[in-house]
């Protein structure tokens, strides 16, 4: 059995595949060495493909196994997946890259897989938005609902203005074949304005209020370094104004970091050794968070992001290189570390311990991810799952939207296995 990583020198991969019986690799180390000709796969029996909801587009598991469909004489593939992806359309085409031809579904509940997991504990935690954030919230939906008005004035926007849709509009604007007019030179400041306050009220409703105003004053910065007359007019705007003097006077945090507190001292009084994983979309959460709960006595937060380097209004982070990672998952492993607060980059790929309670800060819309990051507890013992929502923000619909596209998974699942139970191949799986 043999490990293949970027780090091992391309000639001794070669040699390498030539005696092995098993190979361990990431999926890009294969597909560089299949391009270069180091050696071909007509000899693979098997290949597994771990997390096959990835093998879309041009992801290196998709260059993979295309060369195997050519290069293989005794072509087996299998692929897992805790998320397939939310519909049909989707998880065929992972079947049709991988050349899959029989599928398997198991949940918490089927009978051949509820004996090797414990019991998870579920809770929805609603939290009340504070009525002094609504007037701040009220102040940038005037300047939002202007934009949108304007866009679809301009005729560039129709139907229901979500931030996707926006996205879409402006990429839309941006790549305009042929000489751009005024109308769109202004659709496309109209469209970027309208994102940036989008942006401005997730922070307020579903993060902190130190983020919150971080990026208003990142926006003041850039007004103020001439990068875009968008920017100046924005905060020039006298709704825009109030409401950053509101935020900044109020003194006051979002009280999901109070019930998140609460939450994981609780947890550590029961059980004093215990493991958590708290979830958190931005850095400057993830930062917050941290710096909180290590005011509590026996609390050692610490916090988990990815290697970019990014601006968060604090000065610029360069993030975690991979031997950092590991090295804080070996503490969170030892107990030096006992809680882990992470952004997507603990969702999956990573050998991270079993944990007593993953929380999420926020809901987030996608069913894969919201599989990933519980799959984090309750596998060798009992564990907690507990997600804060915000009432009437953003989070209620994202939380009813990943709980949707779940349902939709396993539907689109069960009738793509139904198309397949004819095949011979099907039959034979189990």
């Amino acid at each position: 059995m043999q490990i293949f990583t970027g780090k091992t020198p391309a000639d001794q991969r070669k040699k390498i595949w030539k005696t092995a019986e098993f190979i361990f690799s990431t999926p890009q180390c294969i597909a560089n060495d299949l391009d270069k000709g180091l050696y071909k796969l007509d000899e693979v029996a098997l290949l597994i493909v771990d997390e096959c909801h990835r093998c879309l587009k041009n992801y290196a598991y998709n260059r993979v196994s295309q060369k195997y469909k050519i290069q293989g004489t005794n072509n087996r593939v299998l692929a897992l997946t805790a998320s397939p992806g939310s519909d049909k359309q989707t998880i065929n085409q992972v079947c049709e890259n991988l050349g899959i031809e029989a599928v398997e579904i198991r949940t918490r509940e089927s009978d051949d897989v509820k004996p090797y997991l414990q019991e998870l504990e579920f809770e929805k935690i609603e939290v009340n938005f504070p009525p002094e954030f609504l007037e701040i919230k009220l102040l940038l939906e005037s300047i939002y609902h202007k934009k949108i008005s304007e866009l679809k004035h301009r005729k560039v926007l129709f139907g229901y203005a979500s931030k996707t849709m926006l996205l879409k509009t402006q990429a839309r604007l941006m790549t305009k074949r042929g000489k751009k007019d005024m109308n769109d030179f202004l659709a496309i400041s109209a469209c970027a304005t309208a994102l940036k306050i989008s942006h401005a009220l997730t922070l307020l409703e579903t993060q902190t209020m130190s983020s919150f105003i971080a990026y208003l004053k990142d926006l003041f910065k850039q007004a103020s370094d001439g990068k875009s007359k968008g920017v100046q007019k924005l905060v020039k705007n006298p709704a825009f104004a109030k409401a950053y003097t509101l935020a900044t006077m109020l003194g006051k945090e979002h009280p999901k970091i109070k019930i998140l507190s609460d939450i994981v001292k609780e947890q550590f009084q029961i059980e004093p050794s215990s493991r958590i994983i708290i979830f958190a979309q931005f850095r400057e959460t993830v930062r917050t968070i941290s710096e909180e709960l290590n005011k509590i006595p026996n609390i050692k937060a610490d916090n988990f992001v990815g290697q970019a380097i990014k601006d968060h209004g604090k000065g610029k982070t360069t993030g975690l290189k991979q031997k950092e990672q590991k090295a804080m998952i070996e503490k969170f492993k030892s107990g030096e570390i006992n809680v882990l607060v992470a952004t997507s980059i603990a969702e999956e790929g990573l050998d991270i311990p079993e944990v007593n309670e993953v929380i999420f800060y926020e809901p987030i819309p996608s069913a894969i991810r919201s599989i990933q990051r519980r799959g984090r507890t309750a596998r060798l013992s009992k564990g907690n799952l507990k997600i804060l929502v915000t009432k009437k923000t953003l989070d209620e619909v994202f939380y009813y939207a990943s709980q949707a596209k779940e349902k939709r998974m396993h539907k689109a699942i069960d009738q793509i296995k139904n198309n397949l139970d004819s095949s011979e191949k099907q039959k034979e799986l189990f």
